[in-house]
């Protein structure tokens, strides 16, 4: 499994990102084992929204609720272990999305973790230690 950051969807979505071209290479290789996890959905609509407006975010959470994209809901444990990472990486303030990103991926004993905030996952290592897309590429 590949776990998505919101900023990876970003790039994903937004053709003038710098990352667009990698992000979309990395998504169309390995597009099935794409899982968005839920808290990123909040977040990524309303970046979505803040900055292309209204029409992009309806055309982004009919995508979701088309399922163009696989969603992985919270399980026992991943809110845990999401307040856990905070805690042993207080340095970092990891917020909670952030953590639940990250303890999903270790859940799913992911692949990567397609993100472009290298501040806050390339600095905590994982269970599994999966790759940090585009930058292990």
């Amino acid at each position: 499994m590949i776990v998505a950051d919101t900023s990876a969807v970003l790039a994903l979505l937004d053709l003038d990102s710098p990352h667009h071209v990698s992000v979309r290479a990395a998504f169309r290789a390995h597009r099935s084992e794409w899982v968005l996890p839920w808290a990123i959905l909040p977040e990524l609509d309303y970046m979505v929204s803040k900055n292309g407006g209204p029409a992009a975010a309806q055309a982004v959470c009919a995508d979701l609720a088309d399922g163009r994209y696989l969603i992985e809901w919270d399980e026992a444990g991943d809110l845990e272990r999401a307040l856990e990472l905070g805690r042993t990486h207080r340095d970092l303030s990891l917020g909670l999305v952030d953590g639940v990103v990250m303890a999903i991926a270790e859940r799913l004993d992911a692949r990567a973790i397609v993100t472009l905030d290298l501040r806050d996952f390339g600095a905590v290592t994982l269970k599994g230690r999966p790759e940090i897309w585009p930058r292990d590429l």
